[in-house]
């Protein structure tokens, strides 16, 4: 904390701790920091599919009382995105007449005038959702990289001196939208391989034992049974796609082994995008603010906070790319791809082309580091405490 933006240390600068153990085990969610460092610095994804993702929206409304059903659940799959790009939605109403109302978007999608935010305001607007929700209120909004890569993309689990767990070691079933049993569980068996090391008078060594419990443990058998939904899916459409995900998920139910072998993600997700002037147009109706909303309103509804001054959290690797490779190729695809509005592409008075980056909006989704298609953008964490605040998301 304390630093400024030229790197100068402010009157309430506070040095970062640094942090002794002899076993760390990382939990930070999807694409963590430390957990990308570590991956490529121990190699731990050599022989692994890519990783791929979605990015998920999360809306919180308080629905008249006439609407809300307690215990209501509703899963989508589609609509209004079209059969090439995957996704679905999701309706939950507990509490006191809440509803969390979400929308995730499959990042390998390949059109770059795709907007993941417009996506989830124009599902709002289905005549099966905008009934329940015309007449509540919205409180709060939130968005967030989900891994989707299945068993195929999972990495080495134990690394000198500690262990991946839950979501970001990918271990989410994306066929039956659940992670936690699996990041419960991953970290049980973390906690039994440390112990059992420790016992053992070792520190700082790879925890193997965790990677051999996992592989016998009830998370593999879980992600096993679904590890071709989400390849199938990408490669031939919601309708087939889902179709024949299902039916090698039944045929293992039934006869203890798949139709189709074990496929893998064919390419990265950023590696999917088509350039622009082959891309179809896409156009978004304006918000209506009763169902569908402006990004900047939302964002306000994030609760995100940051320390004005302070170095940027959000890096390139080369700053040129932007305007020079990714704007005339793919339509600079972060100006749509950002659920937080953190990218700008502004044209000067001579018609010369500026990049924005406005990091105070930004939510810690990670989907600028999943999606730029020069992988030029690193995100690094910012002043400690800063960020989105999700109150009861």
């Amino acid at each position: 904390m304390g630093v400024a933006r030229d790197g100068q240390h402010k009157a309430n600068h506070t040095p970062g701790v640094t942090l002794h153990a002899k076993y760390t085990l990382i939990a930070e969610g999807a694409r963590g920091f430390l957990a990308s460092k570590i991956i490529r610095r121990y190699r731990l994804d050599q022989g692994r599919a890519a990783q791929s993702y979605g990015l998920g929206f999360k809306e919180l409304w308080e629905l008249p009382s006439n609407r809300h059903r307690p215990g209501l659940v509703m899963h989508t799959l589609g609509w209004p995105l079209d059969d090439k790009t995957g996704g679905g939605s999701f309706v939950y109403h507990y509490g006191d007449n809440l509803a969390a109302v979400g929308f995730v978007v499959h990042l390998d999608y390949a059109n770059p005038h795709l907007s993941p935010f417009g996506e989830f305001q124009r599902f709002k607007t289905h005549p099966k959702i905008r009934p329940m929700l015309e007449g509540g209120r919205r409180i709060a909004y939130g968005a967030r990289a989900i891994t989707e890569g299945g068993l195929q993309a999972v990495p080495k689990l134990g690394f000198p001196g500690g262990a991946l767990l839950g979501c970001v070691a990918g271990l989410v079933n994306v066929a039956r939208i659940k992670g936690t049993h699996n990041a419960i569980k991953s970290g049980m068996l973390a906690a039994e391989a440390a112990f059992e090391a420790l016992c053992g008078g070792r520190a700082h060594d790879a925890l193997d034992s965790y990677d051999v419990a996992y592989r016998a443990s009830s998370i593999h058998a879980d992600l096993y049974r679904v590890r071709n939904v989400k390849p199938l899916w990408s490669r031939y459409g919601t309708i087939l796609g889902v179709a024949l995900g299902g039916l090698d998920m039944w045929a293992h139910r039934f006869f203890g082994r798949g139709v189709f072998g074990t496929l893998s993600s064919e390419s990265p997700d950023h590696a999917r995008l088509k350039r622009v002037g082959v891309s179809r147009p896409i156009s978004y109706p304006a918000p209506d603010a009763r169902v569908s909303f402006d990004l900047m309103s939302s964002v306000y509804l994030s609760g995100v906070h940051h320390e004005e001054d302070q170095p940027v959290h959000l890096k390139f690797t080369d700053e040129t790319l932007p305007i020079a490779r990714n704007l005339p190729n793919y339509g600079e695809p972060a100006r749509l791809y950002c659920p937080a509005g953190v990218f700008e592409v502004i044209k000067g008075p001579q018609g010369e082309h500026r990049f924005v980056v406005n990091a105070a909006n930004c939510v810690h989704c990670k989907v600028c580091e999943i999606k730029d298609p020069a992988q030029n953008i690193v995100w690094t964490p910012p002043e400690g405490g800063n960020g989105p605040n999700y109150a009861n998301m």
